[in-house]
């Protein structure tokens, strides 16, 4: 069995089942931190800021030496809808006006990945167009009947039953999951994390 060749900073499970397609090896950190958007800051700045502090916080689990053994890399993902930031919905209500906004238009979802070593800390963002099909009432209210839109940003998860909206998807598919692979292993190469392990 090959040896852990990173932290991840992200108890997303979206994430550590991309890490594994492309067989990276790691250990699952906390990178809890404060997500409130800075006044006037943009959603590219703003999911680029979290992934970046994501990590930063992971790093105060990890000894600087270890960190340069195993690196930390954290993400972060936004659906955007008219150069604002949905977030996850606090409540049924929340994720029908979400998902009533994005009926029959295409958004943005922005992830950032940040890969740290303790001397150095390094992102790449990858923005996507996703285009909804028009959603009637009724198919909002099953959909959160399901259970799936309540912890995902914009409501929706393109990799579960939410899939069913998408008409259209220009981008990285992954990404909209949240964790984009080409920026991901470019960051990798950078900081020479081995995948395929």
């Amino acid at each position: 069995m090959s040896a852990v060749s990173l932290y991840l900073a992200s108890r997303s499970p979206r994430r550590r089942e991309l890490l594994n397609q492309i067989g990276v090896r790691f250990n699952v950190i906390a990178g809890d931190i404060d997500e409130v958007p800075a006044a006037k800051e943009s959603p590219e700045i703003y999911v680029v800021r979290m992934a970046r502090e994501k990590a930063a916080a992971g790093a105060a689990f990890v000894s600087l030496r270890e960190m340069k053994r195993l690196p930390i890399l954290a993400a972060d993902t936004s659906v955007v809808m008219d150069g604002n930031i949905l977030g996850k919905p606090v409540d049924q209500e929340g994720a029908a006006t979400m998902l009533g906004l994005l009926s029959g238009r295409s958004h943005q979802v922005m992830t950032a990945v940040a890969v740290t070593n303790g001397e150095r800390l390094a992102s790449r963002l990858s923005v996507s167009r996703v285009v909804f099909n028009t959603l009637s009432e009724r198919e909002i209210e099953r959909y959160w009947q399901t259970g799936e839109p309540q912890d995902k940003a914009g409501a929706y998860g393109i990799q579960g039953l939410g899939a069913v909206f998408v008409r259209e998807l220009q981008g990285s598919y992954s990404g909209v999951v949240g964790l984009p692979i080409v920026e991901t292993v470019d960051l990798l190469n950078d900081f020479a994390v081995p995948y395929w392990q």
